[in-house]
Order: C-alpha cells, then sequence, then structure tokens
C-alpha cells in the first residue's frame, strides 16, 4: 500500500462509510477498528453493516487499493477519530474510547498533521484530548491541527448524505479550522460552516436534542389520545393543516446511537438548565415502558375472553425503519420486558433487516402475523404496511402502520 493519508479509527456505522467516501477521492485510507472480525471483513472487500451503496464502495476501494483495515494505525498526516461514546453510572458520557483512540496514534504524529474527532463528545473533549497529545508530546504544541467536526446523517442514506449535507466544523484555533475545512473540501460538497471546538460539539448535541423535545412532543400527544379516545395520527394530520405547524409522528420511544444519547450529553453537564431537554428522555423513554404495559395488557384481556393464552408477533426490533441497527431500540427494550414476564407464552419476533440475533428466535413476518393471536408493530418497516391481516387479529399499532 502507498503512503497512508487518512487513518481512520472506528470502522463502525460511521466511520467505514467516511472511510470508504475517502477513499473514493483516491486517497490511501488505513482503517483502524479493534473487532478483528471487522477488520478482516473490510478487507475482504465486504461490509460488517447494512447501507445501501457502502458494499460497492468498500468492495471498490480495496480492490483499488486505497482502503485497508488494520487493528493498529499508522503513520498518516491526517487522523479521524470515529468511535463510539457510551455511558457510564447513570447516564454520564464515556469519552475512554476517544482517549484510547487518541493515546494509540500519539507516537504517530508528526509537525503540521490533522487531528479530527466524530465521535459525539461532551463539550470541551477536543480541548481535552489536545491537552493528552501536548502533555505527552509538548515538542508539538502549537504543530498540529486539532478539530471536531461531527456526522449528521440519516442510516440507510449515509453515503449520499455525507456527500451533500453542510457540516459544522470547529478547530481549536483559527488555522485549525481552516485545515480541517480544506480537509473536508476534498469529499464534502456541502456548505462546510466554520467555528469554534466547543460550539462544533454543543451544535451536534443541540440538534439531536431538538429533535428528541419534538418526538417527545409527539409521543406525549399519543398517550393523551389514546386516553381521551382519539385517533393520533388523524389529530396530528390534522394539526399539520395549520401553516406553522409540523408536528411529528409518535413512536414506540427514540432509539439510535444519536437522539436518544446525546441530550444525556448536555444534561449530565448542564442538570439545573436542561429542563425541557431532560423531561423529553423521560417522556420518550416512559413511551417504550406504556407499549409494553399496552402489550401486557391486551393479552390478559384475550385470556379473560377466549380462555387461553395468545400467541403475539412482536414486528420489529430496530431503532427506525427500514435499517438493521438495533442501538439503544425502544422496540428491542418492549420486546425483552414483554418476554421477561412470560416465559412460556408463544411469541413471534420479527425483524426482516437481519438475518438472526442473539437473544432471540427470529419469524419470517408473514408467517408471525399469519400465526399470532395479537400483532403489535413497533416499528415502521415497509414490509408491515403490505401485509393483508385478517380482521380477527388483535392489533397494537404503535408506529401507524395502519394510519
Amino acid at each position: 500500500m502507498n503512503k497512508v493519508d487518512v487513518v481512520m479509527i472506528g470502522l463502525g456505522y460511521i466511520g467505514l462509510p467516511t472511510a470508504a467516501l475517502i477513499a473514493q477521492g483516491e486517497s490511501y485510507v488505513h482503517g483502524v477498528d479493534i473487532n478483528e472480525n471487522v477488520v478482516n471483513t473490510v478487507n475482504e472487500g465486504k461490509i460488517h453493516i447494512v447501507e445501501p451503496s457502502l458494499d460497492e464502495a468498500v468492495a471498490s476501494a480495496v480492490e483499488k487499493g486505497y482502503l485497508k483495515a488494520d487493528l493498529k494505525a499508522v503513520e498518516a498526516d491526517t487522523y479521524l477519530i470515529v468511535v463510539p461514546t457510551p455511558f457510564k453510572g447513570k447516564n454520564e458520557p464515556d469519552i475512554s474510547f476517544v482517549e484510547a483512540a487518541t493515546r494509540g496514534i500519539i507516537p504517530l504524529l508528526k509537525k503540521g498533521d490533522l487531528y479530527i474527532i466524530e465521535s459525539t463528545s461532551p463539550v470541551g473533549t477536543t480541548e481535552k484530548m489536545m491537552d493528552l497529545i501536548y502533555e505527552e508530546r509538548p515538542e508539538l504544541k502549537d504543530e498540529l491541527h486539532i478539530a471536531y467536526c461531527p456526522e449528521r446523517v440519516l442510516p440507510g442514506n449515509v453515503m449520499h448524505e455525507l456527500v451533500y449535507n453542510d457540516r459544522v466544523i470547529g478547530g481549536i484555533d483559527q488555522k485549525s479550522t481552516e485545515k480541517a475545512i480544506s480537509f473536508y473540501s476534498q469529499y464534502v460538497k456541502g456548505e462546510l460552516h466554520a467555528t469554534n471546538a466547543r460550539t462544533a460539539e454543543m451544535c451536534k448535541l443541540v440538534e439531536n436534542s431538538s429533535r428528541d423535545v419534538q418526538i417527545a412532543f409527539a409521543n406525549e400527544l399519543s398517550l393523551i389520545c389514546d386516553k381521551a379516545g382519539i385517533n393520533v395520527w388523524e389529530l396530528i394530520e390534522l394539526a399539520n393543516k395549520h401553516p406553522r405547524v409540523n408536528i411529528l409522528q409518535p413512536g414506540c420511544g427514540v432509539g439510535g446511537h444519536c437522539i436518544a444519547v446525546d441530550p444525556y450529553f448536555i444534561v449530565s453537564e448542564y442538570p439545573m438548565e436542561s429542563k425541557i431537554i431532560g423531561t423529553a428522555r423521560e417522556i420518550n423513554n416512559y413511551k417504550s415502558f406504556w407499549c409494553a404495559e399496552k402489550i401486557q395488557n391486551e393479552k390478559l384481556k384475550f385470556e379473560l375472553k377466549h380462555g387461553r393464552k395468545p400467541s403475539v408477533a412482536l414486528m420489529g426490533l430496530a431503532f427506525k425503519p427500514n435499517i438493521d441497527d438495533l442501538r439503544e431500540s425502544p422496540a428491542k427494550y418492549i420486546t425483552q420486558k414483554v418476554l421477561q414476564n412470560d416465559h412460556n407464552g408463544e411469541y413471534f419476533i420479527v425483524e426482516p433487516n437481519i438475518e438472526e440475533h442473539n437473544v432471540f428466535k427470529l419469524t419470517d413476518y408473514k408467517e408471525a402475523t399469519e400465526k399470532a393471536d395479537i400483532i403489535a408493530f413497533l416499528v415502521a418497516h415497509d414490509e408491515f404496511k403490505e401485509l393483508e391481516i385478517s380482521s380477527e387479529k388483535s392489533i397494537l399499532d404503535f408506529c401507524g402502520i395502519l394510519k
């Protein structure tokens, strides 16, 4: 392989598509991941996640020699950190993966290099990593370009949005911002907006917190309408006829590694100030619990009426329609909650976007709806919208399949 231009640390749902995109621009990319299976899969020109167009991009980049994966980083000119930022304790962000990735490249850094964090991070993380780097390599102080640039892509359309979405880019100083903008301008056709690192970090958190609050309003409406005997889907459709109203659609909660997670980065640091953001998180978490309770109640009603336990189809495990990503999925939580209260019941668990699951035995969606007495729609997958379901079935529609 030729001289490496970019080291991409993290080959997950964002890192691998970004690596493939950069490699498509004929830059040499060295992808790093701690999972040996991921490394081997990528080096075979294959992918370990479901994302349209990604398989062709990776296969082409590997075949042409522009993309290689490994367990360790090598020397390059640009280093991108795209690793998870999970929680520790009670919803406290854990930046240990970002720190570990950073420590792994510190010995490789040289004057003039560009270091960028894309991982969702608490405000101040980029500055912390800067201090860590300069503590270990004091001779590089003020000689590196350090910046933060969050992604803002939609699973299922990542390859397109990585190119055409605007990006917010914030350096620890002006020269770092300019260097990062110069880098992204080679691959991104959306507008590149310059700011500082702290503002860029907060921008990512605010974007997803805003969406969480909007979803919470829709989910709260669904709770109210259920008690009031009103069709929430019809209500929202009518309310949205107002020229300045745009209510989102309710669901069974909020999932994914962005909207369900990022608000906590703000709440944990600014608990007294983030009242609406914190309450929205509580509402969206409660909605999943409420859905599980509705399924339990429907099972009891069926048993009282028919004198036997019902069979139940739980339709969907992903955190949103038409993807294979189960991270922070409310549908998965609901399924776990329902099953843990009934070990002897008959359940058909459905997720058409994955072939198997290490906990749940999966059933074909058509078979599940034919055999089940109760059908609970948890995720609005396209396949479910085409089903013809007997009127004798008991249906719980938490995601607007039948609206």
